[in-house]
């Protein structure tokens, strides 16, 4: 049952699933380490924060230790060498162009369409 569902998704959704398949790009291990050191520089302030007693050093602290877990857990940015589309992206860019009878169309008839399919397809079914 899970097999079918999932040749009805890449069937269906080409695009979703050339959106949510990608890969981002290769983690940046420098970022992550250097954002975990950020962030347990903030807990160490905050630390210090409390045993002086210093609200503000608290909240400085805080702020640190938000910043480098932000730093460490953000996605890598992409590169600025462009590269080829994958199969998947491809399939899903030639859906929306057939789906959409042009290359450019507005988010509400694409999603108008969509709707439309399923409704077709559900028909079918029962």
């Amino acid at each position: 049952m899970l097999e079918e569902m999932e040749r009805s998704l890449y069937h269906n959704d080409a695009d979703f699933v050339a959106t949510v398949g990608t890969r981002r790009g290769k983690p940046n291990y420098t970022l992550i380490v250097v954002g975990i050191l950020v962030a347990l520089l903030g807990v160490g302030i905050i630390v210090t924060g409390v045993v002086v007693q210093l609200p503000i050093v608290g909240i400085a602290g805080f702020v640190l230790m938000f910043g480098g877990v932000l730093l460490a857990v953000s996605p890598p940015r992409k590169s600025g060498i462009p590269q080829e589309p994958s199969a998947a992206e491809r399939a899903g860019a030639s859906a929306k162009s057939a789906a959409s009878g042009t290359s450019r169309g507005g988010f509400m008839d694409r999603m108008n369409e969509r709707w439309d399919k399923r409704d077709d397809g559900r028909g079918d079914r029962e």
